[in-house]
């Protein structure tokens, strides 16, 4: 007879790693899919097995919907997950707490990257903070679109396709000379009249204008990889994305779980990714 704790464990890894169900687990066991369940209920992950050192750590959050989500800390040395915490919103003190439990732990961070958000680099305001090139790209591909209308916003968006080519002086340059061309066409105003006679104002081309600002905002972190070449800064957050997407294929097999079950779940596959 086999042992219950070896069972537990060969129930959980073909649960998780082999993306069995539990209507196949229990097939394969000639049991109850609530014998099963029982089984896997049983099973602690523990927190990740890494020992703390100095590290170039990668932070951000994916969500599951709008009111759940995770947000990662990795290694970007180690190519490990450190730790994560669920979350019902991306807020900054999600990042100031996983910082400060790390740090009680013994680690010690020598740089970050992040995703850009606003507000995320005051939480590693001490250290180089690098933003994610292609995370910005998306961004001002989300004000433009990949087929801007305008010939300013095709100049712009030609422009921000080169970040991952170019160093920071040439890219500030060129979009120095981008906004030399272009500065009086985004602050352009349009003025609506009112039937009641009160006037309102917008920028007629605000999209184009929110995409040159932020480059314009975010442009002293894009290039940090650069200046710290010893640190081997990730000039995006590539390696993490990597790990959400494995993470979401895995967990997709087993859509509505109870959110502790599906939070057990996501610790022991952010456990293992490498």
């Amino acid at each position: 007879m086999r042992r219950p704790q070896k069972v537990r464990t060969n129930l959980w890894r073909a649960y998780v790693s082999g993306k069995q169900t539990l209507t196949q687990l229990a097939v394969a066991q000639s049991r109850s899919h609530v014998w099963v369940r029982r089984r896997l209920d049983d099973v602690s992950v523990p927190h990740a097995d890494v020992i703390p050192q100095p590290t170039v750590v990668i932070a951000d959050t994916t969500f599951w919907g709008r009111s759940y989500g995770v947000c990662v800390f990795r290694s970007a040395d180690l190519k490990k997950n450190i730790w994560w915490h669920a979350c019902e919103g991306e807020r900054m003190a999600h990042y100031h707490y996983g910082r400060k439990i790390l740090e009680s732990r013994g680690w010690t961070f020598t740089a970050a990257v992040i995703d850009g958000r606003r507000g995320l680099t005051t939480v590693f305001n001490d250290i180089p903070v690098q933003i994610c090139q292609f995370h910005q790209i998306k961004q001002v591909t989300k004000y433009l679109t990949r087929r801007p209308k305008t010939n300013a916003g095709r100049e712009l968006r030609t422009l921000t396709l080169t970040l991952t080519k170019v160093d920071e002086a040439t890219f500030s340059v060129a979009l120095s000379a981008w906004h030399a061309r272009w500065g009086d066409f985004i602050e352009e105003k349009t003025v609506h009249t009112f039937i009641t006679g009160k006037r309102q104002w917008y920028y007629t081309h605000k999209n184009v204008r929110s995409a040159y600002y932020s480059l314009k905002r975010n442009l002293p972190y894009l290039f940090t990889y650069q200046k710290y070449p010893h640190l081997n800064i990730p000039n995006t957050t590539n390696d993490l994305d990597g790990s959400f997407s494995n993470l979401k294929k895995k967990l997709a097999v087993h859509h509505g779980l109870r959110k502790d079950r599906r939070y057990k779940v996501i610790s022991e596959i952010l456990k293992g990714a490498r």
